[in-house]
């Protein structure tokens, strides 16, 4: 089992320390808490630096918002984010934080969650006959703090509720022991990101191995969670038809293929920043291994003949082992929709079909 994150510090605003996450923290966190006014006294080099403290904080600010996938000339499934925390205790090569986040890199956790979920219930209010994918796991990932904030315990409870909303919980962890002791009565959906587990093992620094991600996704599937999977970002290195054939086959061990939700498939994309910050890192990985060219969007992507070569081979191996599971692909253009899955959904179309459990 991944060993729970703890933070070498922790500092909560002290106008915050009442609220129901700052207890949580307060109560799981087994050193000494620093309360602070204004600002938090920290100012990290990196966002790696900034990993190691955690700051539980009042956000002042909007929390929902479009996913920043919806890129012109893109197929966009139309998901929706709300962010209740930033930054994240885990230290993949790729990841877009170490660009996204480069001028506010702390480690941080939100206390005012009932101000995004006012935010989230007015839309889901104004939209009663939409459906909507809302996600937690866009600036951190949605369980890594769970047992320090039990912010799970608020969240599912009130989706659960909700008629017109799927959460989705995404992680590269196996923190699920909250999850189930709680009932998410068909509105939450557990997902992970998941790639080989040579992937894994060179460019996910501090993360789950594959397996145990897998058992998590089987013990939340007997909980009464349907479970969502992300092949993001496929990354080329020799061996990868038979490196992301044996996650398949471990996927499908693992999982009843009726509680699967979605699955994404999505190649690597680096902004010219993002490039270069995976360079700077003394072991990058795989993940510049491949060729890469520019793409509409600026960002560098895997030739375009390599990454239809990789959607077509996984997305085969994916129906061959799990049947008709709904899969997409994650900030592609039309034509390679077309080439690899035979359609082109309008964005509408995209999220209603997810939103119904339907795919491709």
């Amino acid at each position: 089992m991944l060993t729970r994150f703890v933070p070498d510090a922790v500092w909560i605003e002290r106008s915050e320390r009442d609220s129901p996450l700052a207890r949580a923290v307060h109560t799981h966190y087994d050193g000494a808490v620093e309360l602070f006014d204004g600002r938090a006294p920290l100012a990290p080099a990196s966002v790696r630096d900034g990993k190691r403290v955690l700051v539980v904080q009042r956000h002042r600010g909007a929390f929902l918002r479009h996913c920043p996938a919806g890129t012109a000339g893109l197929v966009c499934c139309n998901y929706l984010v709300v962010n209740l925390a930033s930054n994240c205790p885990m230290d993949c090569s790729y990841c877009f934080l170490q660009d996204y986040l480069a001028d506010s890199p702390a480690l941080t956790a939100y206390t005012n969650v009932e101000d995004a979920l006012e935010e989230v219930d007015a839309v889901l209010r104004a939209h009663p006959d939409r459906s909507f994918r809302i996600g937690s796991g866009e600036l951190s990932d949605s369980l890594a703090l769970d047992p320090l904030t039990q912010l799970s315990r608020q969240l599912v409870p009130f989706f659960a509720a909700r008629r017109n909303a799927l959460l989705e919980l995404k992680t590269k962890t196996d923190c699920v022991d909250t999850l189930l002791e709680l009932d998410p009565g068909g509105r939450v959906v557990v997902s992970w990101s998941v790639n080989a587990a040579a992937v894994v093992a060179r460019d996910e620094a501090g993360t789950a191995t594959l397996a145990e991600r897998l058992a998590a996704a089987r013990r939340v599937q007997y909980g009464g969670y349907r479970v969502g999977f992300h092949f993001d970002p496929l990354v080329e290195f020799e061996g990868w038809e038979e490196g992301y054939g044996a996650a398949i086959e471990a996927l499908a061990d693992a999982v009843d293929p009726a509680a699967i939700a979605w699955i994404s498939l999505g190649s690597l994309r680096l902004s010219p920043a993002l490039a270069q910050a995976v360079g700077a890192r003394a072991a990058p990985g795989y993940v510049l291994g491949a060729e890469l060219v520019p793409g509409a969007d600026g960002k560098a992507r895997v030739w375009r003949g390599l990454r239809l070569r990789m959607y077509r081979v996984i997305a085969a191996r994916l129906r061959a082992a799990l049947g008709a599971v709904p899969l997409y692909l994650c900030m592609e253009p039309p034509a390679v929709w077309e080439r690899v899955m035979g359609d082109v959904p309008s964005d509408r179309a995209l999220a209603m079909r997810l939103a119904a459990g339907a795919g491709w």
